[in-house]
């Protein structure tokens, strides 16, 4: 089948959702209202709270949550054949993605920008925002380990990125200072930051840089996943102005660049597929499909860490409240275009000339990833442009590394700010020291990344199906507090509840799956942070339930509309 049918379908899919689904939750569902004051107008500081041109909070919102998941997640779905990867792309995207991000931004505007965790305690209860913090913080200890070695290995893999890499740094430092200072507009520095990057790009990809063998008693990788964890909490502290919305900005173009040369090599070079629509050579240990390849995929298709975001930064920045819609649920679709074009990168003759040679790549369950991505990617650019091999596979690279960089980032400082809040919570004052907090965030990540998988570091990968579960477990809560929250409303919930409980079953399966198999093998520390999200999750489903009772029991008592209530309460 030819590649170009597949992007024609699936976005053509997605485009049906934001004109027509998107629409519909808009106006019908969420209510949106153009004269409702949003917190980043009525709380303005200046700081956090900064109402936003609706493009410009989308290009933030869709970088800080666009890392390397929604390419190394499809990328490794794919084993089970390109047409399951597709569908839950494509209908995720459109279901469930859009409505769980649109959601979780528009309901956090509703309640003064407040974290999902906070929302929760609001709408379900006080125990609840403790449970749910638990279940954040392990989900952002996971991102953190895993894009740690993602980046790590993408290092060793293509020396040729390490250059631009760490120079994309040194240039978003010195635009955010001269953006700070009104030194240089913004549209002349965007031309040389630019331009910038992609020098950067051509002189990584003519002197690829490594580190030695032995870089200070360690090999390569072990040694990178610390240089990296040193970066980010040094990131983590600095102001956002000076690192975090610079890097934002540059790997917003540095990805709509990408997807215009990836969609373009399809459309001109008009590859095949060689991976089978569905994959009936699997290897007899392979995990199975369902629930699998629901975690597989979770960036891309639906994904916890999206509500974090949604609810953490771009609330606070939303400048009218129909610009949740655009926001949110067009950042979702453009993950999802994200995570098709990473499928048809490893699905085709770009990658592998012919089945045969599909199916020796892809000879077990975690053979593809990003390293299949970055040669199926860079072959597609380079056939259907014309730019050389070793160029495209830098470029695609610095992309991938960029992402998944600016992920950590933000990991880091996510993970500081719900230490410094449990300080708060359980009076702990030496847990709201910027330096402590960040200095336990960082050495809980480094338990995982060694502790789990030893001198190397590959904990990150080693965790990364329960991640996948933690992450969608995540999703299905924030589903459910937006379900409690449009009842509470006296609105149809079914919009969200039903994409809930579908991520909810599947989620709790593969991550009761994964409790077995971590306990076969003795690897008792996943035993320990698998159960804790299990019983977490029944803890948190027991309290939504409770909360129902409880305001379907008193709001025949009350006058007036459940809705007015709310909004009174809210």
């Amino acid at each position: 089948m030819s590649s170009v049918m597949v992007l024609i379908l699936g976005i053509g899919g997605m485009l049906v959702g934001w004109l027509v689904y998107s629409r519909f939750v808009a106006e019908r569902i969420f209510r949106l209202d153009p004269e409702f004051v949003t917190p980043a107008h009525s709380l303005q500081d200046g700081v956090d709270f900064v109402p936003t041109n609706k493009f410009v909070l989308w290009g933030h919102h869709f970088t800080s949550v666009a890392g390397a998941a929604p390419i190394v997640g499809p990328a490794i779905a794919v084993y089970w054949g390109w047409l399951p990867a597709v569908l839950w792309v494509t209908i995720g995207t459109i279901f469930f993605a859009g409505v769980h991000d649109f959601g979780a931004l528009w309901a956090s505007s509703r309640h003064q920008g407040k974290s999902i965790g906070a929302l929760s305690q609001d709408v379900i209860g006080q125990r609840t925002r403790k449970l749910f913090m638990v279940v954040i913080f392990l989900v952002l200890l996971m991102v953190n380990a895993v894009f740690g070695v993602i980046i790590a290995s993408s290092l060793i893999s293509t020396p040729g990125a390490v250059f631009p890499a760490w120079a994309a740094i040194a240039v978003a430092l010195i635009m955010g200072q001269l953006l700070h200072r009104k030194i240089i507009g913004l549209g002349t520095l965007t031309l040389i930051g630019v331009g910038a990057l992609y020098f950067s790009i051509y002189v990584g990809s003519v002197l690829p840089l490594a580190l030695p063998d032995d870089f200070l008693g360690l090999s390569a990788k072990p040694a990178w996943i610390l240089i990296l964890f040193a970066y980010a909490a040094v990131a983590s502290m600095l102001p956002v102005w000076s690192l975090l919305q610079p890097r934002d900005y540059i790997n917003g173009i540095q990805l709509a660049l990408g997807l215009l040369l990836l969609y373009g090599a399809v459309f001109v070079g008009l590859p095949d597929l060689s991976a089978p629509m569905v994959n009936t050579q699997l290897t007899a240990d392979a995990p199975p499909i369902v629930p699998l390849l629901f975690v597989t995929i979770a960036c891309g298709a639906v994904s916890g860490f999206h509500g974090i975001v949604a609810s953490g930064t771009s609330s606070k920045q939303l400048d009218t409240e129909p610009d949740a819609r655009f926001v949110g649920y067009l950042g979702a679709i453009g993950e999802g275009a994200l995570a098709l074009i990473a499928i048809v990168a490893v699905s085709g003759v770009a990658l592998a000339a012919t089945p045969e040679e599909w199916h020796a790549l892809y000879d077990h369950f975690g053979a593809g990833g990003a390293s299949a991505f970055i040669a199926g990617g860079a072959s597609l650019i380079s056939s259907g442009w014309g730019i050389d091999i070793e160029f495209s596979k830098t470029l695609l690279a610095v992309m991938l590394v960029l992402f998944a960089g600016t992920t950590m980032d933000s990991g880091v400082r996510l993970q500081r700010y719900i230490i410094q809040e449990w300080g708060e919570i359980y009076k702990l004052p030496l847990l709201g020291n910027n330096t402590v907090a960040t200095l336990l965030a960082v050495a809980a990540c480094l338990l995982i990344a060694f502790g789990a998988g030893g001198p190397t570091g590959d904990g990150g990968m080693i965790i990364w199906p329960l991640f996948g579960s933690t992450n969608q477990i995540l999703a299905s809560l924030t589903l459910l507090v937006l379900s409690v929250y449009l009842h509470k409303l006296g609105r149809p919930a079914w919009v969200t509840l039903i994409p809930m409980l579908l991520v909810l079953v599947m989620a709790f399966l593969a991550a009761l799956i994964q409790l077995r198999e971590f306990y076969e093998v003795k690897n008792y520390l996943l035993v320990a942070i698998d159960a804790a999200v299990i019983i977490i999750t029944v803890l948190v489903i027991l309290e939504a339930l409770a909360a129902l009772r409880h305001w379907n029991d008193n709001q025949h008592s009350q006058p007036g509309s459940a809705e007015s209530r709310t909004t009174r309460s809210g």
